[in-house]
């Protein structure tokens, strides 16, 4: 059950203990962490204004940091090598990365948080799968995947109890099968869990891939809130990889930020406006 704390607009809660932390002494507390993940919703243009402002706190603290995407497969590494290198246009890398077909969201929704990576130096790292795996893994398990078509992923540790509930919770409707008690609702809900599980897995694979060297740079996650929240998804893949000093940001720009009350839901939570006083995606003129 959520608390009641109050969090104005434009402050952090730790949903947690019900304080408010000073923006300052958060970022300087995540700036020692290996993994920073920033939850979205991936349609609101201000939760992707929010991330940029935090990506670029973050790396005030510190300058060793690498940004990684979900919506980009592995195989898309070099091009955003090249684009951070400055060797691609915007249509250039949009269209060699494939934009409209790994992601179809519109670009100018990221567009400033990719702007920032090229302008002051910041590495890309795709964290994601082909997609055509999740499918697989889903509808066949895991040991049915040949080895040479695993994309460099290794086993997800299954879930626990808590997450398959967090997931089914997700899917709303009249028709919900999970909703329902019968063996192909039983089976519908494992397929489910085993294509999340491995975007999780994919996820925390190609933050953990980051993570050697004498060195390791801080990784700052793009990535949907619902592989984060609770601790469950991406989280506990990583913690199975052996990544510690992970923690989870999450906005909030509901009326009453109520969701983000839930202990244990992140680290700390950030209040937006409304979301009726979001300003619209704004679409350059061709």
């Amino acid at each position: 059950m959520s608390a009641n704390y109050p969090h104005p607009v434009s402050s952090w809660l730790d949903p947690d203990t019900g304080a408010l932390i000073p923006h300052d002494a958060l970022m300087s507390e995540l700036a020692q962490n290996r993994v920073v993940l920033l939850g979205e919703t991936h349609d609101q243009y201000d939760i992707h204004r929010w991330q940029l402002y935090v990506t670029a706190a973050l790396h005030a603290h510190n300058s060793n940091i690498v940004v990684g995407f979900e919506m980009f497969p592995r195989s898309a590494q070099p091009i955003l090598d090249e684009w951070t290198a400055g060797d691609l246009s915007e249509e250039e890398f949009l269209e060699k990365v494939d934009w409209k077909k790994v992601w179809g969201f519109p670009p100018e929704l990221y567009l400033p948080i990719f702007r920032f990576c090229r302008e002051f130096g910041v590495r890309m790292i795709a964290l994601n799968c082909y997609r055509a795996l999740v499918t697989r893994v889903g509808k066949e398990g895991w040991d049915a995947i040949a080895e040479e078509d695993r994309d460099g992923l290794t086993p997800a540790k299954p879930a626990p109890q808590a997450y398959r509930d967090y997931l089914f919770s997700l899917v709303t409707g009249p028709d919900n099968i999970f909703l329902t008690q019968s063996e192909e609702a039983e089976a519908r809900k494992d397929r489910f869990t085993r294509a999340q599980q491995t975007w999780d897995r994919a996820f925390a694979c190609n933050i953990a891939a980051t993570q050697t060297g004498d060195n390791p740079p801080l990784v700052i996650g793009i990535i949907g809130r619902g592989h984060l929240e609770f601790g469950h998804g991406t989280p506990y893949q990583l913690d199975d990889l052996g990544i510690d000093k992970v923690s989870v940001l999450l906005p909030s720009n509901r009326e009453t930020g109520e969701r983000e009350q839930h202990p244990g839901i992140a680290r700390a939570c950030f209040r937006l406006p409304p979301v009726g006083e979001n300003r619209p995606v704004e679409r350059e003129e061709t």
